[in-house]
């Protein structure tokens, strides 16, 4: 009887470590920019050729290697961070494991040149799918240079997989940004099919994020420090007002190694209880540095999950400094008795402006007068009424004498559509924002905004299937700054945003808006843009899908416009339209724009 196990091939081994360690281009990006700064490099250049797919070439000015070295670097396992065991739980370096390069090369076309301080010529090395087919003395700088050529092209059924080249890129400048910020002593530049998209200088940490982010990101920081024997944090989180609807913003590093965990995120996310609304995310890029030995980042291949000795520990000593932060700035509520409160402002009033109070007369009113004037206002009746003529003020008067009348944004009156036999007619209006109109199993309750919204976004379609959206020339550009990541996407789908009435130009990461659709009300724009990019940058989205998203950004924006239904005749036409969509229960986001009252629900009620 034969025995059915066999040991595999190098070449199949190095294929299955790889779909570990190299998903996607991105990965590629990521373990050989570590590689480049555990060599000591202070520059390193990232050069990206159709999403990663065609070309991905790093250069870095580090110590170089010998040609010995250069060769071993290629074999599984072969790393100069390990000795022993224990040398796993004190690591200071990105690698460690030795097989990054030998799972790119194993799936990919990989040109290695390299160079010493120390030595005249340098050696190039190519490699076909673990194999070397060339190894030569060449001239060359100090340092090295990856080319990662033709990625996947003996796995073809991994390469099927990724997706398009907006997607695959967007993955990049991830990793690129991760790394850029867990390294801000360290200069780094990005570039992708001949057009820089990065170029990052040595700096403090802080300008280093406002590098990545836009200028405009340096108000939204709160600087955040803590020193314990446990751990040591520094870095910064947004300020409330500036969360937004995605995870986009969320750093975490320990030890200068980017990580995910959704435990230690709750804890920031908790630090904001009561300070942003929910399902909104503050921003937040925070270091830990903590003794190697109580940290295990040998979990996962792509070393983004990690063990903490003392996890419960850490997160309450985040929760404790960022609340510590935000109260020291004066964005949360503190408890501090020295300090001086009585000039304080609400938080929620911050960014209200202030209004002259008002003083109301009431210009009927005569202290001599026996009996309370008809002037419809019991409050004035019920101070006449006691002490200036009859001392008799009825309970009702009182009622509204220590009644608290505030200032209303929205009219109180709601308009009820009587006829003159007092029947309800088809529709009547509350307060300008739901409309109610009966049905055969009761009453039907309509939301205007979202009702509107859907009555845009088909109108905004049935237009785009045959001629571009009418566009409206802006009196003065809307100036809007975006992140690189922001700005790619926007460039990617440059063409589709003109023909959906977005017209504009970049002078670095500003956008000069100068046209927009024709259906946009000027105070809805960052709206609009906000939306849209949260879709287009932040999420994958199919080629055939990015008008629609557009569409609907544009369409919700224009929903929320501030003026409300005014009258009862705009609700009526607004119905109408509504009813006429094919879709008419749900917006184009998938909320209910309609609800209905049984005529049982409402018996209920009584």
């Amino acid at each position: 009887m034969s025995d059915v196990i066999k040991l595999l091939p190098d070449h199949i081994a190095n294929q299955i470590a790889a779909g570990e360690v190299i998903q996607r281009p991105a990965s590629v990006v990521k373990e050989m920019v570590e590689n480049a700064i555990d060599a000591g490099a202070f520059k390193v250049q990232v050069i990206i050729k159709d999403a990663g797919k065609t070309l991905i070439q790093i250069i870095d000015n580090g110590s170089g290697m010998t040609e010995n070295d250069a060769v071993m670097s290629f074999e599984r396992h072969a790393t100069s961070k390990v000795r022993k065991a224990e040398d796993l739980f004190a690591l200071t370096t990105k690698g460690f494991r030795g097989e990054a390069l030998a799972s790119i090369a194993a799936i990919a076309h990989v040109v290695l040149k390299t160079r010493k301080e120390e030595t005249e010529t340098g050696v190039s090395i190519e490699i076909e799918g673990s194999k070397i087919k060339k190894k030569e003395a060449c001239v060359c700088p100090v340092g090295t240079s990856f080319e990662v050529k033709n990625l996947f092209y003996n796995v073809p059924a991994r390469r099927n997989f990724l997706k398009s080249d907006n997607v695959e890129f967007n993955h990049i400048i991830d990793e690129f940004e991760r790394i850029a910020l867990a390294h801000p002593d360290i200069a780094f530049s990005l570039h992708h099919n001949d057009n820089e998209i990065y170029n990052l200088h040595s700096a403090v940490l802080r300008k280093r994020i406002v590098d990545i982010l836009g200028r405009n990101s340096n108000d939204k920081l709160v600087p955040i420090e803590e020193s314990t024997d446990i751990v040591k944090i520094t870095g910064y989180v947004g300020k409330p007002e500036f969360a937004k609807k995605t995870r986009g913003e969320q750093f975490l590093f320990v030890n200068n190694r980017f990580f995910k965990d959704s435990f230690f995120s709750h804890s920031l996310s908790k630090a904001f209880d009561g300070l942003i609304q929910q399902k909104m995310f503050p921003s937040f890029f925070l270091y830990l540095d903590i003794d190697p030995k109580k940290i295990d980042v040998n979990v996962h291949p792509t070393k983004t999950e990690i063990k903490f000795e003392e996890d419960k520990l850490i997160y309450s000593i985040i929760l404790s400094s960022v609340r510590q932060a935000l109260g020291k700035y004066n964005i949360a509520p503190t408890l501090d008795f020295n300090r001086e409160t009585s000039f304080d402002i609400p938080y929620e009033m911050h960014s209200k402006p202030a209004v002259e109070p008002t003083i109301h007369v009431n210009k009927n009113y005569n202290p001599f007068q026996s009996s309370p004037a008809k002037t419809g206002n019991s409050f004035t009746a019920a101070i006449k009424a006691e002490g200036f003529g009859s001392n008799e003020a009825s309970p009702k008067d009182w009622q509204s004498f220590y009644k608290i009348e505030e200032e209303e944004s929205e009219p109180e009156v709601v308009e009820l559509n009587l006829e003159i036999n007092n029947q309800l007619t088809k529709n009547f209006l509350i307060r300008g924002k739901y409309i109610l109109t009966n049905c055969k199993s009761g009453i039907l309750v309509i939301d205007c905004q979202r009702a509107f919204e859907r009555i845009v976004y088909d109108e905004l379609i049935n237009k785009f299937i045959s001629n571009p959206i009418s566009s409206q020339k802006l009196l003065f550009p809307l100036e809007r700054e975006f992140s690189s990541n922001e700005k790619n996407e926007w460039i990617n789908n440059q063409v589709m945003l003109e023909r959906l009435g977005f017209y504009g130009e970049f002078q670095d990461l500003n956008l000069s808006l100068s046209a927009i659709p024709a259906v946009l009300q000027e105070e809805s724009i960052h709206d609009c843009i906000n939306l849209i990019l949260e879709s287009i940058a932040y999420q994958e989205i199919g080629k055939g899908e990015i008008a629609h998203v557009i569409v609907q950004s544009i369409a919700s924006a224009s929903g929320k416009r501030k003026s409300a239904m005014q009258n009862n005749e705009a609700a009526e036409a607004l119905v109408e339209q509504l009813f006429q969509c094919p879709e008419h229960s749900f917006t184009p986001r998938g909320k209910k724009i309609i609800q209905t009252l049984t005529i049982e629900e409402i018996a209920l009620k009584f």
